[in-house]
């Protein structure tokens, strides 16, 4: 009974997002449109795929992929097609061209600017620390002497 209650789970999953009706006659095309709409974001679900989304939007670009690809456009057409209708925002993994440059090397500059603004404050915090240090006087000694039961 549990085996069975894990099955129904697993084809309920978002993996099984694509319906029935949407399933094209032609296998080959079919596995195109699976295969692109692997790499095209759902705009509802964020960091999902149309592919995985159960999403309405998602099934609208899911049908309009398809239709791209029953019109006969190669796959680079079909998605371009797509990208000039609602931005380079619904490719999963954006070329490294144009507008995305700053958003491929934000990360990495940013780690950098953090570690050399540490290793700054690490170096200053070390050259001031040994400047400010001097003897204790004699009654100062004396004191602490007092207030740790020597």
């Amino acid at each position: 009974m549990r085996g069975l209650l894990l099955v129904l789970m697993l084809l309920g999953s978002p993996a099984w997002a694509v319906q029935p009706d949407e399933i094209l006659s032609d296998p080959v095309l079919e596995e195109r449109a699976r295969d692109l709409s692997k790499g095209l974001r759902c705009l509802v679900c964020r960091n999902e795929s149309i592919d995985e989304s159960n999403a309405s939007l998602a099934r609208d670009l899911r049908i309009l992929l398809r239709e791209r690809l029953v019109a006969g456009d190669t796959d680079a057409e079909a998605v371009d097609f797509i990208v000039d209708r609602y931005g380079e925002y619904v490719l999963l993994n954006p070329p490294a061209s144009g507008s995305t440059w700053l958003l491929w090397g934000a990360g990495p500059l940013m780690l950098l600017l953090a570690g050399g603004v540490g290793l700054g404050y690490l170096r200053g915090r070390s050259k001031a620390t040994g400047a400010d240090q001097t003897p204790l006087s004699a009654d100062e000694q004396a004191r602490l002497d007092d207030i740790l039961g020597r």
